[in-house]
C-alpha cells in the first residue's frame, strides 16, 4: 500500500516543524523528534532519515529510536496520504468488493438505453456500464479507483415511475465513496472535468473530452472527498460541469471552497437553456459540450467584489447555532451566529468546559459536524463525559462504590449506540502525542478538517494548552495569543465555521470590565464576535453557575447580571429558565422507531 518517496521526508520535517540539512543520502535533524535533547554540541543531528529507503534512527544511546515513514505517521500524527493512511489507521471500515478479473462487457440493454441518451458506444465499453442479468431495466455503474479496484457500485432503474418506485437512484452500502471514471482518466493530471450524474460524465467523454468523472450521491454528498483528496489535487484544473438550476451551478460552491487546486466552472450562457451535460449532449451535440469545457470560467478571488454586489442580508436570519439554554438563544436571537469565535471564558473547575461540551453536543443534534481540540483531557475522558451529556439522566446507571462514593455509567449498550450516533459527525485531535509548535500544527489540521470532513462546529480546549509559550522565543507571548486568535477569526469568516474558544479568567484581576478579565492578550476579547462568561457566584446556591454576554458584536446585546444556571451532577447537563434537563437527542432512534435500552443492561441486536 506504501512505496516510500523522497518528498515524504521533507514533508515530515515541515510536519514538525524541524530544522534540517542533508548530506550523503540523508536527512539529518538538528534534534530527535523523540527524545527532544537539550541542545548540545554532542547531541545535535543525531536522527536522520534515510531518503532512498525512508529508514530512521536516533544515535543517541538513551533514545535509540528507529522506524520508517509509517511509524513516524503514526506517532505524529503525520498523513501519507487517505489511502495510506486508512490502510494503516482506519477511520472507517467499508466493505471489500471483489474486482471482476475481466473488464466487465456491457449488455445489450445497456447500450441501448445509454446510445438513446446519445453515448457511444465506445465509452459505454471504456467505463464498463452494465445491466442486472435478473433486472435489465437497472443500470450498474462500476466504480473502480484510479488503481483499476472496485471501491463503489450505482444503480439506476431506466424506466422510473415517480408513482410506483421509490428510487430511481441507489447504491451499494458500506461501500468507499469515490468518484466515477477515476480508472478511466489518462493520468496526465492537467483537467479534470466533474459532473453531478454519471450520463451526464458519459457525455462528456462522448465530447471526446478525457479526465471525465462524477459524483457518487448527488450535488449534496460530499463524502467521497477524503478518499479522493490526494488524487484530485494533483491536477492543475478543475471544471465544474454541474447541474445549472434555480440560476446556480451544482457542486460549484463546495468544490471551490475545499479544493485546493484551480477550480472553474460552465459559464451559465454555455448551458443554452440545458440542465445539465447530457441534455446540452441531446440537444446540441458534442460541439457544445466541447464548448462548455474549453469556455469555462475560473471562479472569481475570494473576498474581492464590489462593495455595490453586496447582498441585503438581515442579520437576525443568519444561519445560527442553538445552544440548548434559552435565555441565551432568545438574547441572540436564535443562538450563536456561524462565521466567528465565541470566547467561553470562566476560572478552572467553574464549569467552562462542560458548557462548551454541551454546545457542542446540540452541534451534532442539529446535524452539524465538529472538530474538537481538549488539551486538558485524554481523549477517552473527553468521550465519556460527552457521552453522559448526550444519553441523558435516565440513561445513567447510578452505584456506589466500596468506598461509599456515588458513581454513574452509561452502559456498554448505550454507549455503541451514542457512537453510532455522532459517528463521522464528530472529530476529536488525538492529543496522546504532541510534538513541536502546536500553536501553527492545530491551525493547519483544524483548517484541513474543516476543507476535508465539511466541519463548521470547531472546540478549542483551551487557549493556553493550544499554544507554545517558551519564554526563551523572542516572540512575546501575549503577541502569540492575538496572533494565534487573528487567525482562528479569519479561519471562521472564510469557512463560514463557529469556532469555540474556551480560556481562563485571571487569578487576580482589578478591573470591571468583564472583557478584560480573560487571561493572555487583551487583543483576544477585541478579535471574538461574542463572549461569554461562566462561573460561581458568592450569591448562588451549589450546583448553580451565572453565564454573562460581555460582548456581542453582531447584535450589540448584552447581560452582564447574568442567567442562572443549573448543573445535574449525573448527567453533567446544564440548564436554565425554560430549558429541559432530560432532552432526548434521539441517539437510540432506529429506522423510523425509538429502541428504550434500559440503561442497566446491554440489549443484543441479531
Amino acid at each position: 500500500m506504501y512505496e516510500f518517496k523522497e518528498r515524504d521526508a521533507f514533508d515530515f520535517a515541515r510536519h514538525i516543524h524541524a530544522q534540517t540539512r542533508e548530506h550523503n543520502g540523508e536527512l539529518f535533524f538538528r534534534l530527535c523528534p523523540y527524545c527532544s535533547p537539550k541542545p548540545s554540541r554532542d547531541n545535535l543531528s543525531t536522527f536522520s532519515i534515510n531518503l532512498k529507503t525512508g529508514q530512521f534512527k536516533c544515535l543517541r544511546a538513551s533514545c535509540g529510536v528507529s522506524g520508517n515513514m509509517l511509524t513516524l505517521s503514526k506517532d505524529f500524527d503525520f498523513s501519507l496520504g487517505n489511502e495510506v493512511d486508512e490502510y494503516y489507521r482506519p477511520r472507517r471500515q467499508f466493505r471489500r468488493i471483489k474486482t471482476p478479473e475481466k473488464p466487465i462487457e456491457p449488455k445489450p440493454e445497456a447500450v441501448a438505453y445509454l446510445t438513446g441518451r446519445g453515448i457511444s458506444e465506445e465509452v459505454i465499453k471504456k467505463y464498463q456500464i452494465t445491466v442486472q442479468t435478473k433486472h435489465p431495466n437497472i443500470l450498474v455503474f462500476p466504480f473502480l479507483d484510479d488503481g483499476g479496484s472496485l471501491q463503489f457500485v450505482k444503480y439506476r432503474k431506466t424506466d422510473f415511475d415517480r408513482s410506483k418506485d421509490k428510487n430511481k437512484e441507489w447504491c451499494e452500502a458500506d461501500c468507499r465513496p469515490i468518484l466515477f471514471g477515476m480508472a478511466q482518466c489518462n493520468g496526465k493530471f492537467d483537467r479534470l472535468v466533474i459532473t453531478e450524474g454519471q450520463i451526464d460524465s458519459l457525455s462528456v467523454a462522448t465530447a471526446g473530452i478525457e479526465n471525465a468523472v462524477s459524483v457518487p450521491t448527488g450535488a449534496k454528498g460530499f463524502t467521497w472527498i477524503p478518499y479522493c483528496w490526494d488524487w484530485i489535487n494533483k491536477f492543475h484544473e478543475v471544471v465544474v460541469f454541474g447541474d445549472y438550476e434555480k440560476g446556480r451551478i451544482t457542486l460549484l460552491e463546495e468544490l471551490s471552497s475545499r479544493l485546493k487546486c484551480t477550480v472553474k466552472h460552465v459559464r451559465e450562457e454555455d448551458y443554452r437553456g440545458c440542465k445539465d451535460a447530457n441534455e446540452i449532449m441531446q440537444k446540441y451535440g458534442p460541439g457544445q459540450i466541447r464548448e462548455c469545457v474549453e469556455h469555462a470560467a475560473i471562479v472569481p478571488v475570494k473576498h474581492v467584489i464590489a462593495l455595490s454586489d453586496v447582498e441585503d442580508v438581515d442579520i437576525f436570519k443568519l444561519p445560527k447555532l442553538e445552544t440548548g439554554i434559552r435565555q441565551l438563544d432568545r438574547l441572540l436571537y436564535g443562538g450563536l451566529p456561524f462565521g466567528g469565535v465565541v470566547l467561553i471564558s470562566g476560572k478552572p473547575g467553574e464549569g467552562k468546559s462542560t458548557l462548551a461540551s454541551q454546545i457542542l453536543v446540540n452541534a451534532i443534534h442539529q446535524e452539524h459536524k465538529c472538530f474538537v481540540y481538549s488539551g486538558e483531557l485524554p481523549n477517552y475522558l473527553f468521550r465519556s463525559w460527552i457521552d453522559f451529556q448526550i444519553a441523558g439522566k435516565s440513561r445513567i446507571t447510578e452505584y456506589q462504590n466500596k468506598w461509599g462514593d456515588r458513581n454513574y455509567k452509561v452502559s456498554g449498550t448505550n454507549r455503541e449506540l451514542i457512537a453510532d450516533w455522532y459517528r463521522e459527525k464528530c472529530f476529536l485531535y488525538d492529543n496522546r502525542v504532541i510534538e513541536g509548535e502546536e500553536k501553527e500544527s492545530l491551525l493547519e489540521i483544524t483548517e484541513n478538517v474543516i476543507m476535508q470532513y465539511g466541519a463548521d462546529v470547531i472546540l478549542l480546549d483551551n487557549l493556553m494548552t493550544a499554544l507554545d509559550l517558551d519564554p526563551g522565543k523572542a516572540f512575546d507571548k501575549y503577541d502569540r495569543q492575538s496572533l494565534f486568535v487573528k487567525k482562528l477569526a479569519r479561519l471562521a469568516l472564510k469557512y463560514n465555521a463557529l469556532i469555540l474558544l474556551v480560556a481562563h479568567k485571571r487569578k487576580n484581576n482589578y478591573s470591571s470590565n468583564e472583557n478584560d478579565e480573560i487571561s493572555g492578550s487583551g487583543d483576544i476579547s477585541n478579535l471574538a464576535m461574542l463572549t461569554i462568561a461562566y462561573e460561581k457566584d458568592g450569591e448562588l446556591e451549589e450546583g448553580q453557575r451565572r453565564l454573562k454576554v460581555s460582548k456581542n458584536r453582531l447584535f450589540g446585546k448584552t447581560e452582564t447580571k447574568g442567567y442562572v444556571l443549573h448543573y445535574d451532577e449525573k448527567s453533567k447537563r446544564i440548564y436554565g429558565e425554560g430549558d429541559d434537563p432530560e432532552f432526548d437527542y434521539g441517539w437510540d432512534k432506529i429506522n423510523d422507531g425509538f429502541v428504550k435500552v434500559d440503561s442497566s443492561e446491554d440489549i443484543v441486536f441479531d
